[in-house]
């Protein structure tokens, strides 16, 4: 039959298509997530402070942002199915390694190996869409992207706590390591890298599956020429790093210390505030999309979030009224980091865009691989002595000084942001 005749892949089979590959992502988020709402449990059974509590949870980042440029060229090469396939079943590997793990070493193996394996998802997920999807589908899939891992983390917030004090925090990564095994099945028998594979109608140009001739090292070297790339790559660590470090591992201490909520509550304030992040970043997609810039919203995105993020951290005693206000409103313009990925891929040609993509995650998550550790660091520096239920306790001023590297960087992100081409939102030749 020609293939001018055959037909496009129906909605619902592209949606389980990519959905598998999203479930992984969730899944990703949930683990980035995870170490915030055990922070008491890993803290007594590793014996450890938190220093080495923010390493511990910062080896998830240091491999996701090391595999995803690497991703790109083996999403190109092995196609999305092979890549997520093995990605879920190191994952599961990974997640069980930590929930087994008797010492520090093994936990941060474990650690290391679940971001290696779940940071191929996003990367992969995209080349499903745009092969499964038609051209007007892929931002609202894209979106879509973004929510799911959100609700991951999300699931890695009071509905985490609750089940783990039922059932323990080991019994509950295993559950996890058992269904992310049971995923790595699903996708090696029911995703496709292409419509063809079922008889279908690829939505890919033609020829768009086939690996460039450029070379991994050499895309990099033409894409670092770009200056937006490279200042945003230093931009964009700034923005998340608040929401990565705070929401992932230091809000929840530092809410039951220093607000009196139980760690339930506090992991469910730390998770509205990754689902406005999550809500936020087609808002603001939408809106710089409609005024034809992404400069302003970016920067609006970033002083908002400097303010926000001074009271929070600055004035202790806030109402938890207000507080709950003020994380809705830093997360919903804390979205607009998701321009970063927009930004960068209009301001290099079209060829680079996988290569770009991967540097832009990359410094999306450099914040947070960055400052878990340190702000762990500076609270051991300054903490007083102060222990409860074995675990150390630190008070407002060791939080309000680990906090200001934080605000430190989002100043030099705004400061940076000014010496960035507007792109208007259109594509570079």
């Amino acid at each position: 039959m020609p293939r001018t005749t055959t037909p496009f892949p129906p909605l619902m089979l592209a949606f389980l298509v990519w959905g598998l590959g999203a479930a992984l992502y969730f899944i990703g988020f949930f683990q980035r997530v995870t170490p915030a709402v055990i922070t008491h449990e890993l803290m007594t059974e590793f014996s450890i402070g938190a220093a080495a509590l923010g390493n511990l949870s910062a080896f998830y980042f240091y491999s996701y942002v090391g595999i995803q440029i690497p991703t790109g060229l083996l999403v190109d090469r092995w196609g999305p199915r092979r890549v997520l396939t093995l990605g879920a079943g190191f994952a599961a590997l990974g997640t069980a390694a930590f929930a087994l793990s008797t010492n520090y070493a093994g936990a941060g193996l474990g650690r290391l190996l679940i971001g290696a394996s779940v940071g191929v998802a996003f990367v992969a997920m995209l080349k499903l869409a745009a092969h499964w999807f038609a051209p007007t589908r892929f931002a609202l899939v894209s979106g879509l992207a973004l929510l799911t891992g959100m609700l991951g983390a999300v699931g890695a917030g009071a509905p985490l706590r609750i089940v783990a004090d039922s059932f323990g925090w080991r019994a509950v990564m295993l559950g996890g390591a058992a269904l992310t095994a049971l995923l790595c099945a699903l996708m090696w028998w029911l995703v496709r890298d292409d419509p063809v594979a079922k008889g279908f109608r690829s939505h890919a140009p033609s020829g768009a599956s086939h690996v460039a001739g450029t070379s991994l090292v050499a895309g990099l070297r033409e894409v670092l020429r770009y200056r937006n790339v490279c200042l945003m790559f230093f931009v964009a660590g700034g923005f998340s790093a608040p929401i990565l470090v705070f929401a992932g591992l230091w809000g929840v201490p530092f809410l039951v210390t220093h607000y009196g909520v139980s760690t339930a509550h506090a992991a469910l304030m730390t998770s509205g505030l990754l689902l406005a992040w999550g809500l936020g970043g087609p808002l603001c997609g939408a809106l710089s999309d409609r005024i034809g810039r992404r400069k302003p919203v970016y920067m609006a995105g970033l002083a908002i979030s400097f303010v926000g993020w001074s009271l929070v951290w600055l004035k202790p005693g806030l109402p938890l009224a207000l507080l709950y206000i003020i994380f809705f409103v830093i997360g919903i313009v804390s979205g607009a980091v998701i321009l970063t990925f927009a930004f960068c891929k209009e301001s290099t040609p079209i060829r680079l865009a996988g290569t770009t993509s991967g540097i832009a995650n990359m410094g999306n998550m450099m914040g947070g691989m960055l400052l878990q550790p340190a702000v762990g660091w500076v609270l051991d520096r300054m903490w007083s002595g102060q222990i409860t239920d074995g675990v150390r306790t630190y008070d407002f001023a060791a939080y309000r000084a680990g906090f200001s590297l934080m605000l430190a960087w989002l100043i030099l992100s705004m400061l940076l942001l000014v010496f960035t081409r507007e792109t208007h939102c259109r594509q570079s030749d």
